[in-house]
């Protein structure tokens, strides 16, 4: 590890090999390679809950090599992709991997009919602000409140009303979760006691049956039924459980200011809202989340802020947190604004660094030094927060924003949305600067020239460093709409 990292430092760019050679040791190495693990339909996932932190504040390397072989495996499986898009540093190291991997292999892939048209692939960093706001669609909401692990939950006594809980698996064949996941919370206590009617009726229609009739529906469907019945009560429980804790966390009032967050409205009255949050003690992580949405939209706290929001922070929830603080600054997430440094200041100084490609070096020091995220630049050219006009229906949606109650569209499923459209980064240039660049796209001409082959509908959306649920309903909504 010494010798490729003192040639790192000086630039060498070098293949190793490394061989273990028997020393009267019966030892025999080998290595397990999990890649990709199916969660559902339109859901794979490398269950790496640990890629975020080594790579994104430990600048740990390690996973690209499995993001490029879990690549380079779906190409094998499904042919040659059309055209790869990106951003983000570690999305243009694992797609530079990939290439070399597939040059190595001579493409197991090739020569097999395409499958999948498009694959996008998405650093975490170039979107912070999606994954800190509350989810609002069932999915999320039970994500945020039981933790989905490797697609199945826990559910305590208090969502099954017994003395134990029990392990569920969340996807498409759970008929009654299939209908809700991605709907906005507020339409889903609505359809589930639809449901519930709707059974019933089908239960009291054996009232007046015949034998055989009877024997029918026995052996036919009321194991179907009492399936159904047991999922609808297991989900309304839950329903109940999350209204139970958010109605405690004074849910609606923290969306309200995530929303002026979000929109750069009131920032004094959202600050003591997030004051208040931290001396009642609400939640640390809650308190955590909001004060990061505050500095990630506003570019930074103001000192005093930062340093008022910090000693109140450490005094409600306790000095070990003083490491937590230091590690959301490393990453970006939690920073405090420099002295006399307004945004416009600096922004026009940033624009000239950029202005010629030359100046490309310069720009990449500039950047690591103070990583800015823009975020107000990047809603406004997007225009991620939609003009409303008059009530937004959520229970038909008519953008991607229904996710976060009509207020903001994701800005990552956006990016994807309109480099998509465009087939490339053409047109958004200025976004891409403001998102620190290491954007790519690459088109496969095998693939490309034949037009039969467009038909290939199938877009594959890579996230580096984790997604939230409420990005692949914003997704799942965006595949609906465009087929």
């Amino acid at each position: 590890a010494d010798i490729v990292n003192a040639d790192k430092m000086s630039g060498r760019s070098r293949k190793y090999k490394i061989i273990f050679s028997p020393q009267k040791v019966n030892v025999t190495c080998d290595e397990w390679s999990f890649y990709l693990l199916p969660l559902d339909e339109d859901i794979i996932s490398m269950e790496l809950p640990e890629f975020f932190r080594d790579y994104f504040l430990e600048g740990d390397h390690r996973w690209i090599n499995s993001v490029a072989r879990a690549l380079q495996l779906l190409n094998s499986l499904y042919g040659p992709f059309g055209k790869a898009y990106g951003i983000g540093r570690c999305a243009k190291m694992s797609y530079e991997l990939w290439r070399d991997l597939e040059e190595e292999s001579e493409g197991d892939g090739q020569g097999r009919k395409p499958e999948i048209g498009n694959v996008f692939l998405m650093d975490r960093d170039t979107d912070y602000v999606t994954a800190l706001c509350s989810q609002v669609v069932y999915e999320g909401l039970v994500d945020d409140t039981f933790r989905i692990k490797c697609g199945s939950v826990d559910f305590g006594p208090d969502v099954t009303s017994s003395d134990k809980g029990i392990k569920v698996l969340l996807n498409a064949q759970d008929k009654v979760f299939s209908q809700i996941r991605n709907e906005h919370f507020s339409s889903v206590f609505g359809f589930l006691s639809q449901k519930s009617r709707n059974l019933q009726a089908q239960y009291d229609r054996r009232r007046g049956m015949d034998i055989k009739q009877m024997k029918n529906f026995v052996s036919q469907e009321l194991k179907g039924l009492k399936q159904e019945h047991r999922l609808l009560s297991l989900h309304i429980g839950a329903c109940e459980s999350i209204m139970k804790k958010k109605t405690k966390q004074d849910f609606q009032e923290m969306i309200k200011t995530e929303h002026a967050l979000l929109e750069g409205f009131d920032i004094r009255e959202s600050t003591s809202f997030i004051e208040e949050h931290i001396d009642r003690q609400v939640s640390p992580i809650e308190s955590l989340r909001l004060m990061c949405l505050l500095s990630i939209t506003e570019n930074g706290l103001i000192p005093k802020d930062y340093r008022s929001l910090k000693t109140q922070y450490l005094q409600s929830y306790g000095p070990e947190h003083l490491l937590t603080f230091h590690n959301l600054k490393r990453i970006g997430l939690l920073t405090e604004q420099s002295a006399g440094e307004t945004l416009t200041a600096v922004e026009s100084k940033v624009s000239k660094l950029v202005t010629d490609r030359a100046a490309g070096k310069i720009t990449d020091a500039f950047n690591s030094l103070a990583r800015k995220s823009n975020f107000r630049a990047i809603s406004k050219k997007l225009g991620l927060i939609p003009r409303v006009d008059g009530e937004y229906d959520l229970k038909m949606p008519r953008d991607m924003a229904y996710v976060f109650s009509g207020a903001y569209v994701p800005l990552s499923c956006k990016i994807i949305e309109q480099v998509l459209e465009r087939r490339g980064w053409l047109g958004l240039e200025e976004v891409v600067r403001l998102l620190n660049g290491n954007e790519f796209s690459v088109s496969d001409s095998a693939v490309e020239d034949n037009p039969a082959w467009e038909s290939q509908r199938v877009i594959l959306a890579v996230f580096l460093g984790g997604c939230t649920f409420s990005e692949i309903a914003a997704l799942r909504f965006l595949g609906k709409e465009r087929g």
